[in-house]
């Protein structure tokens, strides 16, 4: 089921009365020995102070209370949220539970969830507070906080924010961190180059400036469910000595005023490496009849050199149902990268892949996706409406995000910039 945060899920699915606790589990399963180290491995990292979920599961003091929740959540697989086909595909971040690890969780907790003796515990994970990539080379924050209203519909915002390199800097990992997160559904960071100012204009709009980079020049985000952006060993995004960085943010109130500030952090390259681009396969012409239950978008995108492909991304919005990423090679074979069976717009997951992908020239990435615009569908906003490509959550976007590294660029030797803040 969807529902309007994903956080809210979990809180809604741990609200129930936590188990009686006893001396011995099941089985002999204790929290310290069995349970923490299913925990810091596919929890953690969100839940912990400052992070999505709304409950910390760093101890057994914080999870103990949540015992029959956590049994019910993992049993019904809402939790850990993973949409990926497991029929298709491995992804290095993929957080969803082995059978064994699940029946794990449900025997201790019908054990009486014991904690057990503290001296099985693993060595706690070392997070850097405020940052999932650990502590940032450099960070950039919008220049003035943007004040957002209680009620309405805010047009897509866009921040201009000065890098002030005087040298290329090529970054191996990126992470956006919203100022006011109950109001950011997301924020996409673009790099516009110097070259781009002189060919929009210095005095262009942010907007403008960034319709002209379209995707071309994207270099990380963050939306519901969408982690840091990590590259592949010898591989790393550019921002060209003098670019500048445009955040577009899009905000949706509430009921209360907020203030948001966002900001990103980078972690440099030392090492030699190619590039990393991404490119969107889209579809902005559809138009999806009203009470449709299943309709079909295609979109595509050719690749001119060889190249290994790194990560995939869907996006739709709230009638979005499926996507699918299929490889055809030049000589015909067919290969589905990635499947989403049921899409959940509050729970948008950058799939890294586990090794990256040889893609020989001449091959296609093919989307499918299908939306349902029924009122079998409890988010749609309007089952009666035709829909077409749109800004808002209540229209709708078809984007297939592909992360690749031309294999016959050149390796870059970065080089070693000091700390910037």
């Amino acid at each position: 089921m969807k529902t309007a945060n994903a956080s809210i899920v979990f809180i809604l699915c741990f609200a129930f009365a936590p188990a009686e606790g006893e001396d011995g589990g099941r089985d002999g399963l204790t929290y310290s020995r069995d349970i923490a180290p299913i925990f810091q491995n596919h929890c953690q990292d969100c839940h912990r102070p400052g992070e999505i979920g709304k409950m910390s599961l760093l101890t057994y003091k914080e999870v103990r209370p949540w015992a029959r929740a956590i049994r019910k959540a993992v049993k019904t697989g809402e939790m850990p949220p993973w949409d990926a086909d497991p029929k298709f595909g491995k992804f290095k971040n993929d957080v969803s539970l082995s059978r064994e690890e699940i029946n794990k969780i449900l025997t201790w907790v019908d054990g009486g969830a014991p904690e057990g003796d503290s001296k099985d515990l693993p060595e706690p994970r070392n997070f850097v507070s405020g940052w999932n990539i650990g502590k940032p080379d450099a960070v950039f924050s919008m220049q003035e906080e943007y004040v957002v209203p209680a009620r309405g519909t805010v047009p897509y915002k866009y921040f201009v924010v000065p890098t002030g390199f005087k040298e290329d800097r090529w970054v191996r990992a990126a992470e956006v961190r919203t100022g006011a997160r109950d109001v950011v559904h997301h924020v996409i960071v673009f790099v516009s180059e110097p070259e781009d100012k002189l060919k929009k204009g210095l005095k262009a709009s942010p907007a403008a400036r960034a319709r002209g980079l379209f995707f071309s020049n994207l270099l990380c985000g963050t939306a519901p469910g969408e982690g840091p952006d990590r590259f592949p060993p010898g591989s790393a995004k550019l921002i060209k000595a003098g670019s500048d960085l445009i955040f577009q943010c899009h905000y949706t109130p509430n009921g209360k005023v907020a203030r948001d500030r966002s900001r990103v952090g980078f972690i440099f390259a030392r090492e030699p490496v190619r590039r990393v681009y991404t490119r969107a396969a889209l579809n902005s012409w559809f138009k999806i009849p009203a009470g449709e239950k299943n309709h079909k978008v295609l979109s595509k995108h050719i690749f001119r050199q060889d190249s290994w492909l790194v990560s995939l991304m869907a996006h739709m919005h709230l009638r979005g149902k499926s996507f699918r990423f299929d490889l055809y090679l030049p000589g015909g074979e067919k290969r589905t990268l990635l499947n989403i069976p049921a899409w959940n717009f509050n729970w948008q997951i950058n799939y890294l892949l586990e090794k990256p992908i040889n893609i020989p020239s001449g091959s296609r990435v093919e989307c499918t996706a299908y939306f349902d615009n029924s009122k079998g569908n409890p988010d749609n906003p309007d089952p009666k409406s035709i829909v077409r490509w749109g800004d808002q959550t209540w229209e709708e976007m078809m984007i297939g995000y592909l992360n690749y590294v031309p294999q016959d660029e050149e390796l870059i030797q970065p080089g070693v910039p000091g700390r910037e803040d």
